[in-house]
């Protein structure tokens, strides 16, 4: 065999061997970012099991405040179709609105001291006020996720590997502008 057939062969079996790293680079970080969306989901669906419960122990003490209850209720339904339909951008929406109506509702709950002291209330807040924690951490991680692959597709020379083998890109969980700045503790704790 001739150097030149060294030389084409070699070549070949560099380029067989970058493609197959390549590959499975990109398989790993899309399982990844399922995995870190599966992370999510599953804080959104123990959430989305709690909510029921706390309107249901609200609604005991407030019977003048149905229509923050109904909002919590609404935003809830909200989440869960576009958790299930995985449409991250009406999750972002819904998620928005949902949070709103917490606040509203946990600013309310100062209007009635039997509510306050109920045991059954304390610990759904604190269950919830924890599942928002974590949901928070996660979606960082899955945002996170997503950017690692998303850059991975788009950088030269992986983004032919990943068009050969259709990898695609995916959609951050963005946060809405009211999610990053501070709450204004005076708004929510004010009579509506």
């Amino acid at each position: 065999m001739e150097i030149a057939g060294y030389v084409l062969l070699t070549a070949a079996v560099t380029v067989f061997i970058y493609g197959a790293l390549a590959y499975n680079r990109f398989v790993m970080l899309k399982h990844t970012v399922r995995k870190a969306w599966g992370n999510v989901d599953v804080l959104l669906k123990q959430r989305h099991d709690e909510l029921p419960k706390l309107v249901a122990t609200c609604k005991e003490y407030m019977k003048h405040e149905q229509d923050t209850l109904r909002k919590v209720v609404e935003a809830r339904s909200m989440v869960a179709a576009a958790r299930e339909a995985t449409d991250i951008p009406a999750l972002g929406a819904a998620e928005k609105l949902l949070r709103s109506g917490l606040g509203q509702l946990f600013a309310l709950v100062e209007n009635y001291p039997d509510l306050k002291a109920n045991e059954t209330f304390h610990h759904l807040q604190s269950r919830i006020t924890g599942l928002e924690h974590d949901i928070g951490d996660r979606r960082e991680f899955y945002n996170e996720a997503v950017n690692v692959n998303n850059v991975g597709i788009e950088q030269f020379p992986d983004l032919f590997i990943a068009r050969l083998f259709d990898f695609r890109t995916h959609e951050v969980l963005l946060f809405e502008a009211t999610e990053k700045t501070d709450v204004d503790l005076r708004v929510l704790f004010q009579s509506p």
